[in-house]
């Protein structure tokens, strides 16, 4: 079919059949990624309920990130999840009732306050990452291990190009 670029090529009217889009490689993209990331979801959950059966699974991934960066300002963290103020307030405050983060006086700046994992938390993070790497590893056994190497550097280059 061809676009006359009024949106006439597609219901909605918001794209443009420019070269590539309907190309099978492209379609296969959209499928796989939509797979991993179906199943990405539903480990996350899984994930997180190992970490603390009352944990939300879209917290895991701020665990995470503490665990990774160490303390961090509250903006920071909701400019990286990708989620607004009262958002990460709310989900913060859970992880401390939770036991898992605690707030402490920013060094730098007296009137904000870092957050980071607690001891408990740490531990918590660390023991269900190394169990979810070793599930990675066990159902790659048969990859060459250059082959996960390059899966990771593609997956990087993916991750960096939606950045922009």
């Amino acid at each position: 079919m061809h676009d006359s670029g009024n949106g006439g090529g597609r219901e909605g009217g918001t794209e443009r059949t420019g070269k590539g889009t309907r190309q099978p490689e492209f379609l296969a993209l959209e499928r796989e990624l939509t797979v991993l990331l179906r199943r990405a979801r539903g480990n996350q959950a899984e994930m997180a309920r190992e970490v603390h059966p009352d944990l939300e699974s879209s917290a895991y991934g701020l665990l995470v990130r503490l665990g990774e960066c160490g303390g961090q300002r509250a903006t920071e963290l909701a400019a990286f999840i990708g989620v607004g103020k009262a958002t990460m307030s709310r989900q913060l405050r859970a992880l401390e009732d939770l036991g898992l983060i605690a707030r402490e006086p920013d060094p730098a700046d007296g009137r904000a306050w870092l957050v980071d994992l607690t001891p408990e938390g740490r531990e918590r993070v660390r023991r269900v990452r190394e169990a979810r790497r070793a599930r990675y590893a066990g159902r790659l056994a048969d990859w060459d291990p250059r082959e996960v190497a390059e899966l990771a550097r593609l997956l990087h280059e993916l991750n960096r190009g939606m950045e922009k």
